[in-house]
């Protein structure tokens, strides 16, 4: 998905581990709780499908323009969270990258599934729940895992499945753990290298941010196939 994404899995060996000593909470039960504080909302963060549906009312029922205002929304949001935890340098990466990390899964678990609720899905349904993790690695990685048998299959056939399988559950939930560590590993990194210029690692955190969310917000868009909205 991107350049510090492959700087995370070159360097895994060294720079994961400091990651995840900063973020143990890093786990299958961070992901499923990130997956439901963005399908539910907390305080003044409102619940994806309550956040879709007051965007298709602003396009006057326009499914489509509601799609891609979600996810526009998102990466807005995803630029500006990714810019406020990436400021600082190695003082302050024992809060910004917990920050970071629970930030960017929730954005981009709200956004995936406010996609998947405008196009006729059923977000109470546990195979939807997968779909929308397994969408937020990414279409390239997606793909990857598939092929060596590390996830039974992409989103759609998920969402689809004739039935829900709860062993697909922890393998979801740990392939979207890993990812998310990866991730952040190479912004880290990358951010930690600039760190003498002033404001870069804002920038850069920005920028990959955003970027993910954009390419994550368009393969949502094309997985989840248009379905009859209940």
């Amino acid at each position: 998905m991107g350049v510090t994404r492959s700087i995370g899995r070159q360097l895994a060996p060294r720079v994961v581990p400091r990651v995840t000593q900063l973020a143990p909470g890093l786990s299958a039960s961070f992901v499923r709780e990130a997956l439901h504080r963005a399908l539910d909302g907390a305080g003044p963060f409102t619940g994806a499908a309550t956040l879709a549906d007051k965007l298709l009312r602003g396009t006057d029922g326009d499914v489509d323009a509601a799609v891609k205002d979600v996810v526009d929304h998102h990466i807005r949001y995803a630029g500006v969270q990714g810019f406020a935890t990436n400021l600082g340098g190695l003082v302050t990466m024992t809060v910004a990258v917990p920050a970071n990390i629970t930030g960017l899964a929730v954005l981009q678990d709200r956004m995936v599934a406010g996609v998947a609720h405008l196009r006729g899905y059923d977000l109470d349904d546990p195979r939807v729940h997968n779909a929308i993790l397994v969408t937020t690695i990414g279409e390239d990685d997606v793909h990857a895992l598939v092929r060596r048998n590390k996830l039974p299959a992409p989103p759609m056939a998920l969402a689809t499945a004739p039935v829900h399988d709860p062993s697909v559950d922890a393998l979801v939930s740990a392939e979207v753990a890993s990812d998310l560590i990866t991730r952040v590993a190479g912004k880290r990194l990358a951010t930690t290298m600039g760190r003498r210029i002033p404001g870069v690692g804002g920038l850069v955190g920005m920028g990959t941010d955003g970027w993910s969310t954009y390419k994550i917000g368009h393969y949502a868009e094309e997985e989840f196939l248009p379905r009859r909205r209940r």
